[in-house]
């Protein structure tokens, strides 16, 4: 810049200093203007596009994966290229440079014009920084995989049929399904342990949630309660765990009601004088409240599993357990209270209800249906052998 052009900045520049411009009100509304439309982008993000559903933290939780905010995903994406010992250079030194740059700019660059045609260094690296950031946000987008879904309990009564799945899944071997607890007969270690009810107000009113969620969690291993939250080995996250004490508050807790809709969806439906029982209907809920705790993977059952109908119909060591038609099929039996070659008793702790056994019978009678027939004409059944 020679002492002319110098001159001409210079008067222009005082020219444009004695004009001014108020900084209230005129840079003020300025100021104001713009907020309220970034303000409006925000509420237009959040109505149309919102935020994904993610589980609470939770450190136990090994399967998680780190993923964070889009405008964070460049500095993740760096972090692969300084691994192990060398992680601080990423996380600290690089970011705190360029933050430092930024910060000493007046100080450095002290050259009077600022028209970008007139700054090709200071414009190209800024270039090449915003396109690196670019860059390392796309490649961490592609790479990164994304969480898992994450569904949020919508309501009060999807959390208690939740709830009662997993208890009947995990708790029911001790508990009893009802919560009555008794003697424990199938539990390797804990055979004769005497387990006292959880359906009684002596237990239900003298815990809070808290209480049962903290029992369930770590267990009580004193007494043979293995742990079941994560954090301590076991399977349940803390949002089950917190599905089961839900279903048991307002399962046995007579101080609190059950939602209509939600004792409907856990009740196994009743039958008419002429109804053929289904598997997906009626037997498909006593299962999953009596015998899918014991006759799952990695328990001693025979490999009798019941989580399916296929399975229900064809797994074991002794199948069929159900033949169609046929009531000396071994289930039917065992559900009678037989001791037979294929196992004893079962549920081996106490007898099913009168009118879940009446279920099972009416539906091998019935052929043993996987879905609701559209006829309920009963079929002969096949003669006993």
């Amino acid at each position: 810049m020679d002492q002319a052009e110098k001159k001409r900045y210079e008067e222009r520049y005082q020219a444009e200093k004695q004009r001014g411009e108020k900084f209230f009100p005129d840079i003020i509304y300025k100021d104001l203007v713009v907020s309220f439309a970034l303000f409006l982008v925000l509420i237009l993000l959040a109505t149309f596009v919102g935020v994904s559903s993610e589980p609470p933290a939770d450190p136990s939780d090994t399967s998680y994966i780190p993923r964070p905010e889009w405008y964070f995903l460049f500095l993740f994406e760096l972090l692969k290229y300084f691994p192990g010992q060398l992680e601080w250079v990423g996380t600290t030194v690089v970011p705190v440079i360029a933050i430092l740059a930024l910060l000493l700019l007046p100080f450095y660059d002290r050259g009077p014009l600022r028209h970008w045609r007139k700054r090709p260094i200071a414009i190209s690296v800024m270039s090449l920084a915003v396109a690196g950031i670019v860059a390392l946000t796309i490649m961490a987008s592609i790479t990164t995989p994304p969480q898992e879904e994450f569904s949020v309990v919508a309501s009060v009564t999807d959390e208690i049929v939740i709830g009662q799945d997993l208890y009947g899944l995990h708790c029911v071997e001790c508990h009893g399904s009802e919560g009555e607890g008794g003697e424990i007969v199938s539990v390797e270690g804990l055979e004769g342990v005497v387990v006292d009810p959880l359906n009684a107000p002596d237990f239900m009113y003298t815990r809070t949630d808290d209480t049962i969620f903290n029992v369930i969690d770590y267990g009580q291993q004193d007494l043979g309660m293995q742990p079941f939250g994560k954090a301590y080995g076991g399977e349940l996250q803390r949002s089950d765990i917190g599905a089961i004490v839900t279903f048991m508050r307002y399962t046995w807790d007579d101080r609190v009601e059950i939602p209509q809709e939600a004792a409907a969806a856990g009740a196994v439906p009743t039958l008419g004088p002429d109804d053929i029982p289904s598997y997906s209907l009626h037997v498909e809920p006593i299962i999953r409240r009596t015998c899918v705790s014991c006759h799952r993977p990695n328990r001693e059952n025979n490999e009798y599993l019941m989580q399916t109908y296929d399975e229900v119909m064809n797994s074991g060591i002794n199948a069929p357990n159900v033949i169609p038609g046929d009531l000396n099929s071994n289930v039917i039996r065992m559900i009678l209270r037989e001791e037979i070659e294929a196992g004893g008793p079962m549920p081996p702790t106490r007898a099913l209800k009168a009118e879940w056994v009446e279920i099972w019978i009416r539906w091998v009678e019935g052929g043993a249906p996987e879905f609701p027939l559209e006829s309920t004409d009963t079929p002969e059944p096949t003669p006993a052998p």
